[in-house]
C-alpha cells in the first residue's frame, strides 16, 4: 500500500527496543517503554504561509529521528506499528 502524508505530517516507524541493559539484564516486552527513536517512512509535502508559499519540510524519508513520548497518533499500516505526528513534533535528526 502506497502511503503519502498531508501537509506537514510525518510517518515513523518505531526502532526496535534493545532488550537487555548496559549490565545485562533482560527485560521483559511488557516492562518496555516505546522508544521515542524512529526512522521516517513518509513525508508530506509541507505546509504553506500566510501567503500560501510551501514551506520545505526539514525531514526527508529515511531520516532517522529522535521525538517526544506522547507525539503523534499510532497507526497500524499492513500489520506494522507506525507514528503518524507534526514536523513539529521532531525534536532533532540523528
Amino acid at each position: 500500500m502506497k502511503f503519502k502524508p498531508l501537509r506537514d505530517y510525518v510517518l515513523v516507524s518505531h526502532v526496535k527496543a534493545e532488550g537487555k541493559t548496559s549490565g545485562g539484564i533482560i527485560i521483559p516486552d511488557t516492562a518496555t517503554e516505546k522508544p521515542q527513536e524512529g526512522n521516517v517512512i513518509a513525508v508530506g509535502p509541507g505546509r504553506r504561509d500566510r501567503d500560501g508559499k510551501r514551506i520545505e519540510m526539514e525531514v526527508k524519508k529515511g531520516d532517522r529521528v529522535l521525538f517526544g513520548k506522547y507525539s503523534g497518533t499510532e497507526i497500524k499500516i499492513e500489520g506494522k506499528d507506525h507514528v503518524i505526528m507534526k514536523e513539529d513534533e521532531i525534536f532533532c535528526v540523528l
